[in-house]
């Protein structure tokens, strides 16, 4: 009999090369492997929702994988949390049904980006910032965001070349709002937050980026609406780096499981089988 455990992890992505395991390299979901190893002595791999990059942060990440050991939930949280480095922790466990799939059945993911624009070089938390030397337009920045709303082809906000044959997504919400920085100084950070079905590789620090060039008014707001409707990857900004960005949460929907499992009749969200919200 196996068994199959979904996590909810929370990490510091700094001094790992992204979630997904390289030949060499130290990533996340090696780190998690490990503990996993150490902790019932199994040789498993975990599928995590997204695919985080090189020096990209975590706050609610979803995996899932599966196990012969009969540990419970509460007991993998806490010896995982016993074995995992200091930069990686889960912050909730449950069990799940075998056909879970925490690619296929995320419906929502939300990413917040963090930009230091005050005059000062950021000393706390200079590790999940953008340090941007001007002070950006935020108002400005608004507009062209909400230009973004909606279904669109994302075409011009993927890093290329790319194998997805599809480049239709849908933002829910994206806001660019002034907030407190790291040292408690109000106003030292732009917080860019954007909601959607799912994202492209690079999607969110394409779409900072892009907004980056409006905040410094060297780019219209308007202008937005024309990066997306040129479907290229020339036609937007630059590619904002890593160390700002960070995976909020990821919602799941069990009703997905028509398309990856046969068990068509176990229905509901994740939150069902007892996931933190």
């Amino acid at each position: 009999m196996t068994r199959t455990i979904c996590l909810t992890l929370a990490y510091e992505g700094t001094r790992y090369s992204g979630w997904q395991v390289q030949p060499g390299q130290l990533t996340v979901q090696g780190a998690l492997a490990e503990a996993i190893r150490i902790v019932s002595g199994e040789h498993v791999a975990s599928c995590g929702s997204s695919r985080t990059d090189a020096g990209v942060h975590a706050l609610g990440q979803v995996v899932a994988f599966t196990t012969a050991s009969d540990l419970d939930p509460a007991v993998w949280v806490r010896a995982l949390n016993a074995t995992l480095p200091d930069d990686v922790s889960v912050l909730a466990g449950s069990e799940v049904p075998s056909w879970f799939d925490p690619i296929r059945m995320a419906v929502r993911k939300r990413y917040r980006y963090r930009i230091h624009d005050a005059p000062f070089r950021p000393v706390l938390g200079r590790h999940f910032v953008w340090r941007r030397k001007s002070r950006l337009d935020t108002e400005a920045m608004q507009a062209a965001a909400d230009i973004l709303v909606g279904e669109h082809d994302f075409t011009s906000f993927e890093t290329t070349p790319s194998k997805r044959l599809s480049k239709v997504r849908t933002i829910h919400t994206a806001s660019v709002v002034r907030h407190f920085g790291a040292d408690g100084v109000p106003g030292a950070e732009v917080w860019v937050e954007v909601d959607g079905n799912g994202f492209l590789h690079n999607m969110v620090r394409i779409i900072v980026g892009s907004l980056g060039l409006v905040g410094a008014g060297k780019q219209p707001s308007a202008w937005m609406r024309d990066a997306i409707a040129a479907r290229t990857r020339a036609a937007a900004g630059p590619t904002a780096p890593p160390e700002g960005l960070v995976l909020v949460s990821i919602e799941m929907d069990l009703n997905q499981t028509a398309s990856v499992g046969p068990n068509t009749s176990q229905t509901g969200t994740i939150n069902d089988y007892g996931k933190a919200p």
